[in-house]
Parts: C-alpha cells; sequence; structure tokens
C-alpha cells in the first residue's frame, strides 16, 4: 500500500464555516386610532429606498393598498399577494397573527430585506418588541430597529387624559412612553399654543425619545428607518448619544402626566458600577417592583435605556428595557484617559427621581 496514501477513515473532517446571514430589521409603527399610521406606512412604501419592504399588519382598514388579498389561516399559515409599487420596492403584507405568521413569513426571506410592523390604535407595543429577545430563533433571523409612535396633533392630548382599564396605563400614553422616535401628524390642525402643550406633555412621558413634526406623515425616511435603537451597530459610525437619545439635564420633577403619572427621569453620573450588583438592582426594579415611588406606588418601568461603564468591561454597554425584560450590550472601548460614565433613562409611573438618583449613586464606584 502506498505510505502516501491515506484512508477516508482517517481524514480530518474539514471545519464548517458557517455562512454569514444578514439579519433584516424591523421597525413598529404604532399610534392611537387615527394618528395617520397606515397614511406614513404608504408614504414609506411609495418612497425611493431601494428596499424590498414586507408589511405585517395588527388590523385591517378598508381600502388599503397594501392589504390587498392578505390573510392568515388559525395556524399562522400566510395567503399573500406581493406587490411592486412604482418605486420598485416589492411589497408583501401579512396580517398578524402572533409569532407564527411572522415565522412563516422568514421563510419567504429573500424577497424583502426589510419589516415594517404595523400595530392596532389600542395595542401596547411591549409584548411585540419583546417578541425579538424571547424567541432565539427568530431573533437570529430579525432585530427590532425601533418605535415609531405616530401622535395626532389635534386629538392625543383628549385621548391620553382618558380613563383606561384599573392598573392599566392610557394606551395612548403608554405608546408614547416605548417610542424611540415621536411624530406629531396633522401639525396643520392645531394652534402655536396647543402645540407647545403637546411638545411639553411628550417631553414629560418620554424625555429620550426624538420629536418630529410634521403634516400628512411626510418625515425623513433615515428618521425612522435604520435607527439601530436596540443594538450596538459599530459599523455605522453612528455617535453612542445618538443611539440614546437624551437630554442632558437630569429630570427629577415629582410633576404627573393626567391620570395616569407617567414621567421620564434622566441620570448621568460618573464613574462605573459593579455589573452583578447593578444587575440585582434592575432585578428588583423591574421583576420585583421593590421601589416606592410617588403617592406611595411601587414604581413601574415601562422603557428604559442607558449607557454603562460597567468595572472590568473596557467598553461601553447600551442597556435596554422592556418592561421586565432587560438586554445588555457591549459597544466601543472606553478612550484612555476619557471620562467614563453612566448615562440613564427611566420611562413610566410613579417614578421618583430622588430615590433612583439615590440608588444609582449607590452603586457607583471610583465617582
Amino acid at each position: 500500500m502506498d505510505k502516501d496514501f491515506v484512508s477516508s477513515e482517517d481524514e480530518e473532517c474539514p471545519v464548517l464555516v458557517p455562512a454569514t446571514v444578514n439579519r433584516i430589521p424591523v421597525t413598529i409603527i404604532t399610534g392611537f386610532l387615527g394618528a395617520g399610521k397606515t397614511t406614513l406606512l404608504n408614504y414609506i412604501l411609495t418612497e425611493q429606498h431601494n428596499k424590498k419592504i414586507a408589511v405585517i399588519l395588527n388590523e385591517f382598514g378598508e381600502g388599503s393598498a397594501v392589504e390587498k388579498s392578505m390573510s392568515v389561516g388559525t395556524d399562522g399559515e400566510l395567503f399573500e399577494e406581493w406587490l411592486e409599487l412604482r418605486n420598485g420596492c416589492l411589497c408583501c403584507s401579512v396580517k398578524d397573527n402572533g409569532v407564527k405568521a411572522i415565522e412563516n413569513l422568514m421563510k419567504k426571506r429573500g424577497k424583502f430585506d426589510y419589516i415594517l410592523l404595523e400595530t392596532t390604535g389600542l395595542a401596547d407595543p411591549g409584548p411585540i418588541a419583546s417578541i425579538f429577545w424571547m424567541d432565539d430563533e427568530l431573533g437570529s433571523d430579525l432585530y427590532l430597529d425601533g418605535i415609531v409612535t405616530m401622535v395626532d396633533a389635534k386629538y392625543y392630548l383628549e385621548n391620553s387624559s382618558k380613563n383606561s382599564q384599573h392598573g392599566v396605563v392610557n394606551e395612548a400614553i403608554r405608546q408614547v412612553a416605548m417610542a424611540d422616535v415621536v411624530i406629531i401628524n396633522k401639525l396643520d390642525l392645531v394652534t402655536n399654543d396647543s402645540l407647545e402643550k403637546l411638545r411639553s406633555h411628550l417631553q414629560s412621558v418620554n424625555s429620550a425619545a426624538r420629536v418630529i413634526e410634521t403634516e400628512k406623515a411626510r418625515v425623513e425616511l433615515d428618521s425612522v428607518l435604520d435607527l439601530h435603537s436596540f443594538d450596538s451597530c459599530d459599523e455605522t459610525n453612528m455617535s453612542i448619544n445618538n443611539r440614546v437619545y437624551v437630554t442632558r439635564q437630569s429630570n427629577l420633577s415629582s410633576a404627573h402626566n393626567f391620570i395616569d403619572e407617567v414621567t421620564s427621569v434622566t441620570l448621568e453620573m460618573v464613574g462605573s458600577m459593579n455589573e452583578e450588583e447593578f444587575d440585582k438592582w434592575l432585578q428588583d426594579l423591574l421583576w420585583e417592583k421593590k421601589f416606592v415611588g410617588q403617592g406611595g406606588k411601587k414604581m413601574e418601568i415601562l422603557r428604559l435605556k442607558g449607557i454603562l461603564s460597567l468595572v472590568d468591561e473596557p467598553k461601553r454597554v447600551i442597556l435596554q428595557a422592556v418592561h421586565e425584560l432587560f438586554d445588555k450590550t457591549p459597544t466601543t472601548v472606553w478612550k484612555e484617559g476619557e471620562q467614563q460614565i453612566c448615562r440613564l433613562v427611566f420611562i413610566g409611573r410613579y417614578l421618583d427621581g430622588e430615590v433612583l438618583k439615590t440608588f444609582v449613586q449607590g452603586l457607583m464606584k471610583n465617582s
């Protein structure tokens, strides 16, 4: 036998390198009834953006061009019609029937490279957003790009002051609290005084959201798409401060918002935290709701975002939390000599800024 001959049994198995699969971004479009969600959706679909977009709808309205011949069976099976729009966008619309519908939509991947998910006007976007953290299979194929909330300039304040179910935050306020971007729509229908009151209210509910003002839902597409609000996105060269869009001033006021008492509190402190201690405190805040806030009621966090400096971690860490779920992602390295800070934006009910400040200060090292 030739000594150079090696049997197939003796050959080493080649190392298989998995192919790189680009995850598909998902933008959630939410807003109260009549705010202009479908108008925004149709505007995006007909603008020039070179994207192939799939649209998932919670509700079917009358006469929407993107809803033709679409339905989902009880098991999430799809019956779809792909529409080629004038701008070259290939669009598919799906009525959302939960995770199963999204999973089945992903069987069509290759036909689209972006997903817009429009919620019903009464929907809480929080549970929808959490799908992308809780479902590992979906999380490997998709990522949540951002939550865009449409606000009706004329009727939002009226809708946000209405009573909701006992113990539940008013839907209109909750949608603003969850937002990365708030679009004030229908500017032509309100006076300057009314608009200023609306701006003040939105700022107090969610100081971390970027606010855009417009008519007929017309916006710059890069202000609502490819936001990377929930990921590190180092390759885009976007600044950390823009992705965690916060005010520089600490908002420690105890002002209440209508009947639901939803406010936002921004804290910025010099120094670093021990990760284990911070996680334990965060679990007590989000899961156990151990901390008492305004009116002697337990603080309830709807959304939390921030930048963390952690002991023994050379990189900035982006924190994102929706309801009781939270995620931390290391991003860029702190430069030598750069002042390391922790910046947190809390959005929720019964928040007490002084209480939060005291506890966060107690976690800081080298401050």
